[in-house]
């Protein structure tokens, strides 16, 4: 937990707050804090600052808490994810928020489990949970929306453009072979503003790349390499990164 993420409600007119359950017991089993102690602290969905210990038992916590600092920027890359299995989701929605996903979207694909929408990972309070894991990773506060899409056509030709206009968002496909990487002469240029489309682990199937690409998704390469879907978010999210950078000069 490099970030203490507290709720507005949490924080007293005095300007403290007190951690119970899984925070109390972090700050008092890893970091080891002792009263004086300063930790990182942010707001949900808001300024981040320093949490000064005032008290600290295994637990409760008592902090001091001063917010003056902002989060990190937010990456303007989202994500549309067809459906991991699911106790790869949860390390999929931790790795989308770390690396700064602002809307993530989890959509069914032809090489998708149906049960997979079944699971009890997908319950409000658990996706809520795996995000802020999350943003305590990366020490952001700005939480990502994020919405379930069962059924792969309709949300591509009914509600894909409201989400990402075409004149605000680059669209970038994420294809095994048959596509440039990143960087090449004739790979997809990336932009302020990008979603990507990440595929199951077995693979788009031609139906659902062909959509996509009527919608103007383009094809870029993650290499030759088979990836798990939560190395996958990760990678591209790199990729993208690193290419929007080189492009800029910077």
């Amino acid at each position: 937990m490099n970030l203490i993420l507290v709720l507005p409600d949490e924080l007293e007119a005095d300007g403290t707050v007190r951690l119970t359950g899984r925070r109390a017991r972090h700050v008092h089993d890893v970091h080891r804090a002792r009263v004086g102690d300063e930790l990182v602290v942010g707001l949900r969905n808001g300024a981040t600052g320093r949490g000064t210990v005032l008290a600290v038992s295994a637990d409760e916590v008592r902090l001091a808490v001063e917010l003056v600092g902002e989060p990190p920027p937010p990456s303007g890359v989202d994500l549309l994810l067809a459906m991991p299995r699911p106790k790869v989701l949860r390390r999929a929605l931790q790795a989308a928020a770390s690396l700064g996903a602002k809307r993530i979207v989890l959509v069914n694909a032809a090489r998708v489990e149906k049960s997979y929408f079944d699971t009890p990972f997908l319950q409000p309070e658990e996706i809520e949970r795996n995000l802020v894991l999350g943003l305590e990773q990366a020490r952001d506060t700005l939480l990502p929306e994020l919405l379930v899409r069962p059924r792969f056509r309709p949300f591509v030709e009914d509600e894909l453009d409201t989400l990402w206009p075409s004149d605000s968002f680059g669209r970038l496909l994420a294809h095994p072979a048959d596509a440039p990487a990143l960087g090449a002469p004739d790979a997809p240029r990336v932009g302020p503003r990008s979603v990507v489309a990440i595929g199951p682990e077995g693979g788009w199937v031609p139906f659902e790349t062909d959509l996509l690409e009527e919608r103007g998704f383009a094809r870029f390469t993650l290499g030759p390499r088979v990836l798990r879907v939560e190395t996958a978010v990760a990678f591209a999210f790199g990729q993208l990164l690193l290419s929007r950078a080189l492009q800029s000069g910077r």
